[in-house]
């Protein structure tokens, strides 16, 4: 097991994006204003791509930089990929 860093640049935001590959059973570390918070990655996420920071609910919005990116497809849990499979763009044919 190793650690990934991630951004999470908002308080709103329920995903991270990862700044390396990350492997099941790795650790997620982003910080926020109130220290360091770390998440277990569900499935293989690779390099710039999106994790769940917290459950996000079939139909939730998805805020990445505190802006709605999609909705939820599915139910997606913490620590899950967080992409195209689980989530309709907000804008028709862009990408998550």
């Amino acid at each position: 097991m190793k650690t990934i860093v991630a951004v999470k640049i908002n308080p709103r935001d329920n995903v991270v994006t990862l700044v390396g590959d990350a492997s099941p059973g790795d650790g997620v570390r982003y910080m926020t204003p109130e220290g360091d918070r770390e998440i277990t990655v569900l499935d293989k996420v690779p390099f710039g791509h999106k994790v769940a920071a917290s459950d996000i609910k079939a139909g939730e919005q998805v805020i990445k930089y505190n802006e709605a990116i999609g909705r939820a497809s599915q139910a997606i849990r913490k620590g899950e990929h967080v992409h195209v499979h689980n989530v309709a763009s907000a804008v028709q044919g862009g990408a998550t």
